[in-house]
């Protein structure tokens, strides 16, 4: 008998620490309802230049690493396949919507050790700046192999618009 009281006092705990985990994020989604929708897939695709198996980490804001964009599901992590086209890019999630980056939308591309809920060794996600709406946002992806990462880097960077590009 003396073993049922805090068995039931921990299972009691646990569901109240998952029902306020829950409601954190549902506010989460309520506060970020501004957040634009995600771009429109091109009607044709065509091939894609190269293509990355790895894990889709995470969106925040910009410059703000902590604070992760949880609609369109943004906030969902999982296996993906980065596929790198001229026009852009496609993070195709298994189990999650896919996120397309229109080219012209790409402010930036590093590299980092860590973002919200994922930390790796130095340097071990790559990461895209660009622009979601009037809003800036980071989206961090990790390859599955370490030497994937500097191809993928070179050819992300390839396809951020310089000022020139943007004059023209």
């Amino acid at each position: 008998m003396d073993k049922i009281g805090p068995g039931l006092l921990t299972l009691a705990l646990i569901v109240v620490l998952a029902g306020l985990m829950f409601a954190g994020w549902r506010s989460r989604l309520r506060r970020q309802q501004d957040v634009a929708v995600l771009p429109a897939l091109p009607q044709e695709l065509g091939q894609p230049l190269e293509a990355y198996e790895g894990q889709y980490v995470v969106t925040t804001t910009a410059g703000d690493w902590l604070d992760r964009i949880g609609v369109h599901g943004l906030g969902v992590r999982g296996k993906a396949l980065l596929r790198i086209y001229p026009h852009g890019l496609l993070i195709d999630r298994t189990g999650a919507p896919d996120i397309y980056i229109p080219r012209r939308q790409l402010a930036g591309v590093r590299t980092e050790s860590g973002m919200i809920g994922k930390f790796v060794e130095k340097d071990g996600l790559a990461v895209v700046s660009w622009q979601l709406g009037d809003r800036g946002v980071d989206t961090a992806f990790r390859t599955r192999n370490a030497a994937d990462k500097g191809p993928l880097l070179a050819r992300l960077t390839s396809l951020v618009p310089t000022a020139s590009q943007d004059e023209e």
